[in-house]
Formats: C-alpha cells, sequence, structure tokens
C-alpha cells in the first residue's frame, strides 16, 4: 500500500530513505557497518514493486555524530519508535547479514504492537538462536581491516585510504560488539513467514546456520541459495528485487 506523503511518510526522519513505489511497504535493514547508500541499487528496483524504506544505523551518514547502539535490540528499537509504521499497513522486512538480526528484532517488536509483518527476508545470517554459540567477531583495528578485505563487499580504495578507513572502522567496530552481545533463545518465533537467502560460497554462514531460521517462525520458511559469497546480493539486484516484489 502507497502511503500519502502528506500524512504519515511526512512524520518520518529524514535518515529513512524512502523509494516510492506501487506496492507494499518494504523495509531495508543494512549489514553490519553498512549505510543506507549502499543498499539504494536494490532499494530503486524495488521501487518498481514496492513501497521501499532504507533504514539508517547510528554514527553514518546523516546519523554520524549519534551514538551507537549498544545492543541490535536496542538498535530495532530505535528504528521502530522513529516512524509511525502502523500507517503503512502490513510490512515486508528483508535484511543482509547483521541486517536480517536487526529485522528479526524488529518484526517481534512490530508483532508485539499489532503490525502485520507479511513476511522477513533474512540474507546471509545464521539464525538468532545460534549465534550465541558462533566465535566473536573481531573489534580491533587491525583485525576488522583483515575481516573487511577478506569478506569482500567494501571498496578496496577505502581499505587503502587511512582517513576514510578510520571513519569506517568507528560504525563496524560498533555493530560488531553490539553482534557479539546478541542473545537470542531458540524458542524465540514470529508469526511472519521466512524467506531465508544465501551464497553458495559464503564460507561465513553456511547452508546449516541458514536453516536454523525455520525454529523462529510459526509461519513458513524456506532457504535459497544463489551464486557468490557473503555479499552475493550485490551479484543478484535485479533478481533478488524482482523475487521480493513477486513474493508479496
Amino acid at each position: 500500500m502507497a502511503v500519502d506523503d502528506t500524512s504519515a511518510v511526512a512524520q518520518f526522519p529524514s535518515w529513512i530513505g524512502r523509494f516510492s513505489g506501487p506496492g507494499p511497504a518494504t523495509l531495508v535493514f543494512p549489514h553490519a557497518g553498512g549505510a543506507a547508500v549502499n543498499y539504494r541499487p536494490l532499494a530503486l528496483a524495488l521501487a518498481h514493486g514496492a513501497d521501499t524504506y532504507v533504514m539508517q544505523y547510528p554514527q553514518r551518514a546523516d546519523r554520524f555524530r549519534e551514538p551507537p547502539a549498544e545492543t541490535l535490540p536496542e538498535l530495532a528499537r530505535g528504528l521502530f519508535d522513529a516512524a509511525p509504521w502502523h500507517a503503512l499497513g502490513p510490512l515486508r522486512l528483508f535484511g543482509h547479514s547483521m541486517g536480517s538480526i536487526v529485522a528479526f528484532e524488529f518484526a517481534r517488536l512490530a508483532e508485539e504492537r499489532g503490525i502485520e509483518i507479511q513476511r522477513l527476508w533474512a540474507s546471509a545470517a545464521p539464525a538468532p538462536g545460534v549465534i550465541a554459540g558462533l566465535r566473536k567477531v573481531p573489534t580491533g583495528d587491525a583485525d576488522l581491516r583483515a575481516e573487511l578485505a577478506q569478506l569482500g563487499g567494501t571498496d578496496p580504495r577505502i581499505l587503502a585510504d587511512e582517513e576514510f578507513l578510520a571513519l569506517l572502522l568507528a560504525p563496524v567496530r560498533s555493530d560488531y560488539l553490539a553482534f557479539n552481545r546478541y542473545r537470542c533463545a531458540p524458542e524465540v518465533t514470529i508469526r511472519a513467514d521466512i524467506n531465508v537467502l544465501g551464497g553458495r560460497s559464503d564460507d561465513r554462514v553456511g547452508t546449516d546456520l541458514l536453516e536454523g531460521w525455520a525454529q523462529h517462525t510459526t509461519g513458513a520458511c524456506t532457504v535459497s541459495l544463489y551464486d557468490g559469497g557473503h555479499f552475493y546480493h550485490y551479484e543478484h539486484i535485479d533478481t533478488l528485487a524482482n523475487r521480493i516484489i513477486a513474493d508479496a
């Protein structure tokens, strides 16, 4: 359902990027260290059939001076409380990597407040209930640089520029610290269907970790794989957008 700009959307903060489209409201949650601008190509593709909203986390772009959230549920609550989401009708959520967990926590809040979540697309993320048992992600400068280089998804020119790299490492570190603190009981569920997406060559999040999402919904859960690694989605923008639009 498209929303009149003079009503609910007029109450949204400027850091929620809207890409107006003819379909249902679809919210996009970036990966750890990611900014809304990283998801502009996907949002533009989604806007052909979905009213798309891209989240911006603290410590980056127009929220640069805002302190980071210490936990992922806190981050999700800040996003949930920022706008009158109830006015948009049923919501659909897409998150990539850490963004999938933030979207899951957002869905929990929304359902508790009586807002229907039609579907969650959880991309390249381990199931919430297994995260506490995984190895901690690195937070030191040297380890973070190595991690970003290995994962891909970051312009090598940024990794080679000390000034830009320093700006990038701060939000990545904050997001990783919040991820390391995350705990979710295996029995916690949402009612929305969950479509799990991943890269066939992702050596960080294997199929076993993706399949664990099934226990976090009382609805249906499917797992789909695409060619590529952890940031496979950059290579499949139109395919993913068309699928998300078709899955309305």
